[in-house]
C-alpha cells in the first residue's frame, strides 16, 4: 500500500481538471466551491465506511459488496491503461444513470449511512455552504467513485482485514479536509453511524434539538 492516504489519493484525482469540471457543472457551482465540497465529502464518506468496517462482519460485508458490484462490472473497474480506475467513465455513468448497482449512489449511501442519509447531507451542507439538496447530490455522486476506488485497491486481494485497517486509518484521520466529519458522525463511539449519533450531534449542526 502506498503511504498516501486513501482520501488524499482519491482527492488528487478528483481535483484534476475534467473531473472537477464535471462535478462543478452537475452541482451548478464554481470549481472552487466544488473542490472545497469534495474535500469535505470524501472524509465524511470514507470515515463513515471506516466506522462500518471497524468490526469483522462489517468489513467482510463491505468487501463482498466491492467484489460483487464494483470489481469487473462497472466502467471504473475495467481500469485504464495504467491499471487504475476510469474516473471519467465512471462519472459519466453515474450522471447518466447507467451501470446498475455499481453507480447507484443513493443505494450506496443507504448502506453507508442507513436512514440517516438526509442528516449526513445536512451535516455536509453545514460544512460546505451547499444546500442539503446539492450536498446529497454530491454524496450520491461520490459514493460510487469511492466504492470503485476501494474495489480497485482491495477487492482483488480479498483481504477484509486489510480493508478494515485502511479504512480505520481514514476514520481516525478524517479531520483532513473535512473538519472531522467522519469521526463526528459516530458521536456515541459504537463504531456505527446511527440515530443515536444524529441525536448527539444536536441542533447546532442539524438544525434540530436532540
Amino acid at each position: 500500500m502506498n503511504t498516501q492516504s486513501l482520501t488524499s489519493s482519491l482527492l488528487q484525482q478528483l481535483q484534476q481538471g475534467p473531473a472537477l469540471q464535471q462535478v462543478s457543472q452537475t452541482l451548478g457551482v464554481d470549481s472552487t466551491q466544488a473542490s472545497q465540497a469534495i474535500q469535505s465529502a470524501l472524509p465524511l464518506l470514507l470515515g463513515a465506511m471506516g466506522n462500518n468496517a471497524s468490526n469483522p462482519q462489517g468489513a467482510q460485508s463491505l468487501l463482498n459488496a466491492l467484489q460483487r458490484d464494483h470489481l469487473g462490472g462497472s466502467p471504473a473497474a475495467a481500469g485504464g491503461a495504467a491499471g487504475g480506475f476510469d474516473l471519467g467513465g465512471l462519472l459519466g455513468a453515474v450522471m447518466g444513470g447507467a451501470g446498475g448497482q455499481a453507480t447507484n449512489g443513493a443505494g450506496i449511501l443507504g448502506h453507508v449511512f442507513g436512514r440517516q442519509s438526509p442528516q449526513a447531507a445536512q451535516l455536509l451542507g453545514q460544512k460546505t455552504g451547499l444546500d442539503s439538496g446539492r450536498s446529497g447530490q454530491l454524496l450520491a455522486l461520490l459514493a460510487p467513485i469511492v466504492m470503485s476506488f476501494l474495489a480497485q485497491k482491495f477487492a482483488q486481494q480479498g483481504n477484509a482485514g486489510q480493508l478494515s485497517q485502511a479504512l480505520g486509518q481514514e476514520a481516525q484521520a478524517s479531520g483532513m479536509g473535512g473538519g472531522g466529519l467522519g469521526a463526528l458522525l459516530d458521536q456515541d463511539g459504537d463504531g456505527q453511524f446511527g440515530l443515536g449519533d444524529v441525536l448527539k450531534i444536536g441542533g447546532g449542526l442539524l438544525g434540530k434539538r436532540p
